[in-house]
């Protein structure tokens, strides 16, 4: 038996967008399974005076929960065949035609409010789009996405794990991740080559450990894990301050990057920044 939100029935798949061929360019996968839609839909559990953002909704699998539970709803789609469908079926919703990695998240709303995010991303850009998603990291109440297996076990991993890297660290810096569950390749058309899994991203009220310089912290994150395979040692003298730093002796650089957390990250960034002219006290 499948649940009613306000009384409304909920609509799978797509039903009243009409036909609508995959397009590869935009890396669509139509999630179509109606148990996986209900679980992803109640793991989210959307509330009345809540705004939701939902990037990519397709054919609408999703929105017609969304829409009948939240208080508003703004849908992001890139396929201009797929916003007009969206846009009849829809017709009291906010619909941007627009690629999210250049949407401001931010101006989507009032100042004051605090707002989730909800995505089936295409795989292709599902990277970059988190990494923008973090600059609004303190907007955003939390995010619920289904991604590659794959990158869900790099947004999840932990020190010494082969999934372990720049991803992991930037995330779990601004984020608690959460994986729930995963999702089959049966459960859309077409059918990807891959499994997929739905995780939550929750945005910690503070920082645990706090970077001093947050743009020097990001560099050196992706510099130490361009050259993973080497010492912190050879992989960071390139930054400026290294010299000194690697002289002093605080901090052990015979390690790999892959062996450091995020706490150890921005130890080390802290200590660069403290190196840098313009540091407090100096």
């Amino acid at each position: 038996m499948r649940a009613t939100v306000r009384g409304r029935a909920p609509q799978y798949g797509g039903e009243g967008l009409g036909p609508h061929r995959a397009r590869r360019r935009f890396s669509q996968n139509f999630l179509i399974d109606r148990s996986t839609i209900d679980r992803i839909v109640a793991a989210i559990g959307p509330r009345g005076d809540e705004h939701l953002v939902e990037i990519g909704p397709g054919r609408g699998a999703l929105t017609g929960q969304l829409e009948a539970a939240a208080g508003e709803l703004v849908l992001i789609e890139i396929d201009r065949d797929l916003v007009a469908a969206l846009e009849r079926r829809f017709p009291n919703l906010r619909i941007l035609s627009a690629d999210a990695l250049k949407v401001d998240f931010d101006a989507l709303f009032a100042a004051e409010v605090r707002y989730r995010v909800v995505g089936n991303l295409p795989y292709n850009i599902s990277t970059p789009l988190i990494f923008r998603l973090l600059a609004h990291a303190t907007r955003m109440r939390d995010a619920y996405f289904m991604l590659q297996d794959e990158v869900v076990a790099r947004l999840a991993a932990r020190p010494g794990e082969k999934a372990w890297g720049r991803l992991g660290v930037m995330v779990q810096y601004h984020c608690r991740v959460e994986p729930l569950f995963g999702v089959s390749p049966e459960a859309f058309t077409p059918k990807p080559q891959v499994r997929s899994r739905v995780v939550r991203l929750e945005p910690w009220p503070q920082p645990p450990y706090p970077a001093a310089d947050y743009a020097l912290f990001e560099r050196l994150v992706r510099t130490a894990f361009s050259l993973r395979r080497k010492t912190l040692r050879n992989a960071l003298k390139s930054l400026p301050g290294a010299e000194a730093l690697l002289a002093a002796g605080e901090f052990d650089f015979s390690v790999r990057p892959e062996n450091l957390d995020v706490a150890d990250f921005v130890a080390i960034a802290n200590a660069f920044a403290a190196q840098q002219p313009d540091a407090p006290g100096r």
